[in-house]
């Protein structure tokens, strides 16, 4: 009897191209260092020309179904979390599979911006313990073509990259614990495209800007994001029944180092626990944080029993908690 999802398989794919931060320095006129020391983030790799969004998704997806030890044909359904499709229509995911070699797979794309993958990875969590079948994962992101080079706040933070995860059926009473959820649609236009939806098409009078990302008040977006993932991630924690020195590892989002900073001592967890892939990869909105799982296992392979607490807000506003056991693999 399925009781449970494991990962099975962790994968992550980051562009060739990398852009250090004093490459923006001297664009922006900036002194050296003042990216990092605002950021954290000290590099970030941006797409070749050519590289398509389902070309990175693929190479997770590949990486993480070779380390599962699944067949692509043994995929019951593809999820891919991405706010950079291929094309607005058709929807990504179903070339995804394709380029897997998932014949048989359903595919569908979920567009929950930087909360995207945890919202996509309680959905495979119920897809695996329903249909009794193993769920590939992909959150992908190619951000560098849709930053707005008049905005240098933003400019600065965004960065491509895929991170994927296999989860898999599992008779152990682990894998997800707990998830919390919510969405502030009041402040829906604090981050997005103005243009390229039903509300405001492309058309040939359109502004440049119009088609690229805008962050309409950064102080107030960190603010809320920090607040939604704080309460959330308590929420999450006392559905799980779990105290924060529980936790073994603390995989935030990735949005820039001073909001994990300001998250995790919120939270009163030890620093060393916060996981973090920024300092070299940057914010690649929804691949953070399986991108910074797929570092973390390279590193230091999980554990049955480990304990993970992940959290993210942004774009929408909406914002995810997940508290996960690791089940044997």
């Amino acid at each position: 009897m399925i009781v449970g999802s494991r990962f099975a398989g962790f994968g992550h794919y980051v562009p060739e191209r990398r852009v250090d931060n004093a490459e923006l320095e001297r664009h922006f006129g900036l002194e050296d260092g003042w990216i990092e020391a605002r950021t954290g983030i000290r590099s970030r790799r941006w797409a070749q020309d050519g590289e398509r969004l389902t070309d990175m998704a693929a190479n997770a997806g590949k990486a993480a179904l070779e380390q599962s030890g699944f067949a692509p044909k043994e995929m019951g359904f593809v999820l891919l979390a991405t706010s950079t499709p291929d094309h607005l229509l058709p929807p990504s995911a179903p070339l995804l599979a394709h380029k897997l070699g998932m014949v048989s797979s359903s595919a569908v794309d979920l567009a929950g911006a930087c909360s995207g993958f945890l919202q996509a990875l309680v959905m495979a969590d119920a897809l695996v313990r329903t249909q009794a079948k193993p769920v590939l994962l992909v959150a992908a992101n190619i951000l560098s073509r849709r930053i707005n080079w008049q905005e240098r706040g933003s400019t600065i933070l965004f960065a491509d990259a895929a991170g994927a995860v296999v989860l898999a059926p599992s008779l152990e009473r682990r894998g997800l614990l707990a998830s919390a959820f919510v969405s502030a649609g009041a402040h829906y236009d604090l981050i997005g495209i103005p243009a390229g939806g039903s509300a405001h098409p492309f058309d040939a009078g359109m502004e440049p800007a119009d088609a690229r990302m805008t962050m309409r008040d950064g102080r107030k977006v960190f603010t809320l994001a920090v607040d939604m993932m704080c309460s959330l991630a308590e929420q999450a924690l006392g559905d799980a029944g779990l105290a924060r020195e529980q936790i073994d590892r603390f995989i935030p989002h990735q949005a820039n180092g001073r909001m994990i900073d300001a998250v995790t001592e919120r939270l009163r967890l030890p620093p060393e626990k916060a996981v973090r892939s920024l300092t070299e990869f940057g914010n690649s909105s929804a691949a953070t944080i399986p991108l910074s799982l797929s570092l973390s296992q390279q590193e230091r392979p999980f554990k049955t029993g480990e304990t993970l607490l992940m959290t993210a807000a942004g774009a929408g506003m909406s914002a995810c908690a997940v508290v996960w056991q690791v089940a044997h693999c």
